[in-house]
């Protein structure tokens, strides 16, 4: 039995550069998916990260209080 071959015909990897994101690859990029009600208060991945440390720093100082109670 033939194994079919999922690409299709109409893929055109004719413009695609081999290689383009293995150096990123390599340095451990992580990509993450955001859901689209999140994105349109959080549109970019700086607003994303500054939003993620305030977490991180309230996180952290709940955290201490807890310990100090």
């Amino acid at each position: 039995m033939k194994k079919q071959s999922e690409m299709l015909d109409e893929y055109d990897f004719s413009k695609g550069v081999r290689g383009k994101y293995a150096q990123a690859y390599r340095e451990g990029v992580n990509i993450v998916k955001i859901d689209e009600d999140v994105t349109k208060i959080f549109p970019d991945s700086k607003s994303v990260n500054e939003a993620l440390r305030t977490l991180m720093r309230l996180l952290a100082n709940s955290h201490k209080s807890a310990q100090s109670a």
